[in-house]
C-alpha cells in the first residue's frame, strides 16, 4: 500500500537579507509567484543551475522562473533537508 504522500519536501529557509527582500513583496501576484518557485525548489533542490564560485562552502544555484519572472539565488545543505535561500527578486 503506497502512503499517498508526494516526494519529500526541503524545509525552505531565509537568510537575514533574503528575509528583508521577503518583507517588500506586497502584491498578491508577487506572493504567489515567489510561493509557485518556492514549491519547484523544496520539491526539487537540483533544479537551480549552479553558480560559478569558490568551492570551500555550499555551492550557490540559481533558480529562474521566466514565465513568473522570479530569481532565486540559494543554497542547499549537506542533508539536502534544508534549502537556504539567500537572495530574492521578484
Amino acid at each position: 500500500m503506497t502512503s499517498g504522500h508526494g516526494p519529500r519536501r526541503a524545509r525552505i529557509a531565509f537568510s537575514d537579507s533574503a528575509a528583508k527582500q521577503l518583507e517588500n513583496i506586497t502584491t498578491e501576484t508577487d506572493i504567489h509567484a515567489l510561493d509557485r518557485a518556492l514549491v519547484v525548489i523544496s520539491v526539487d533542490p537540483d533544479v537551480g543551475e549552479p553558480l560559478p564560485g569558490d568551492t570551500a562552502g555550499p555551492q550557490l544555484r540559481q533558480y529562474t522562473d521566466d514565465v513568473e519572472a522570479v530569481r532565486i539565488l540559494y543554497f542547499v545543505t549537506a542533508l539536502r533537508t534544508v534549502v537556504v535561500v539567500a537572495y530574492i527578486e521578484v
